[in-house]
C-alpha cells in the first residue's frame, strides 16, 4: 500500500471494533500509524492479534507502549477478580462492569495525543461504541467531545491552530452494522480477539465482550470464525 501525505493515528487493540476502524480510516486514504497497549491486562493475545493486523493490513507504524495500570487496580482485566460470565444484555447497560479499566480511554487518548502530536498527525481514529457496549462511562460521545476540547487547550498544536480531530466512525452502530461495514471493506475477523477471559488462545464464549460479538455476528446472519470454548 503506498503512503501519502494524510495521516492517523489508529488505536488498536486487535479487537473487532478497532480493527474495524482501521479499515476505515484505510479506505478513507488515511495511512495509518496504529498504537496498541499493554497495560496490564491478563492476557496478551490481542498485542500479538494487533501486530498480525499492522502487518496484513499494511499499516505505517506500529508502536506498541507498556503500561501499568495492574498497579492501580481496580479492575477484573487487570486482577485476579472474576469476569462476569452469561449476563444478559438488559444487565449489561444497567451497570458498569468489574471489566471497566479505571481512567483507560482518558489514559490511551492521552498517550495518542502526544504521539500524534511528535509525528505531526491531527487525525486520531477510536473504536468506542455507545450502542452495542458493556456500559463503560468512556465510550459515549460526551466523553469524547469533552476529551477533544482538552486535548486542544492543552497541546502545542492545539494553541498553534493545528487542532486534533477525533474519528468515532463506530459510535452509533449497532455490533451487526460494525461487522457488515467490516464485511465490506474486506475485514477478516479471523485475526481478531474480542475475548475478556479466553482460555489459552481460544475465547470463552460467555463473558461480554464474547457475548456481544457473537449476537452480532449472528444478526448479521454470518459465522464467527474464532474457536470457542462454549458458542
Amino acid at each position: 500500500m503506498s503512503h501519502n501525505n494524510k495521516e492517523a493515528v489508529v488505536l488498536l487493540s486487535g479487537g473487532l471494533d478497532s480493527t474495524t476502524v482501521l479499515a476505515i480510516a484505510l479506505s478513507q486514504g488515511f495511512s495509518c500509524s496504529c498504537l496498541s497497549f499493554r497495560y496490564g491486562q491478563r492476557q496478551y493475545i490481542e498485542i500479538e492479534r494487533a501486530k498480525k493486523i499492522c502487518k496484513t493490513m499494511e499499516t505505517r507504524r506500529h508502536l506498541v507502549l507498556n503500561l501499568d495500570l495492574a498497579t492501580i487496580g481496580g479492575s477484573a482485566l487487570t486482577s485476579d477478580t472474576a469476569v462476569p460470565k452469561g449476563r444478559d444484555f438488559a444487565k449489561m447497560e444497567e451497570e458498569i462492569p468489574v471489566t471497566y479499566v479505571p481512567g483507560r480511554n482518558i489514559i490511551f487518548l492521552s498517550h495518542a495525543v502526544a504521539w500524534a502530536e511528535v509525528i505531526g498527525v491531527s487525525d486520531i481514529f477510536l473504536g468506542i461504541n455507545a450502542i452495542d457496549y458493556s456500559g463503560y462511562p468512556d465510550c459515549r460521545p460526551e466523553f469524547l467531545t469533552a476529551f477533544e476540547h482538552m486535548a486542544n487547550l492543552g497541546t502545542k498544536a492545539g494553541c498553534e491552530n493545528k487542532p486534533f480531530v477525533f474519528h468515532a466512525p463506530l459510535m452509533t452502530l449497532t455490533k451487526k452494522e460494525i461487522i457488515q461495514k467490516g464485511g465490506v471493506l474486506g475485514v477478516d475477523y479471523a485475526m481478531t480477539h474480542s475475548c475478556y477471559d479466553p482460555q489459552g488462545e481460544v475465547a470463552c464464549g460467555l463473558c461480554d465482550a464474547c457475548l456481544l460479538r457473537l449476537h452480532g455476528f449472528s444478526e448479521a446472519g454470518l459465522t464467527d470464525p474464532l474457536q470457542y470454548a462454549v458458542r
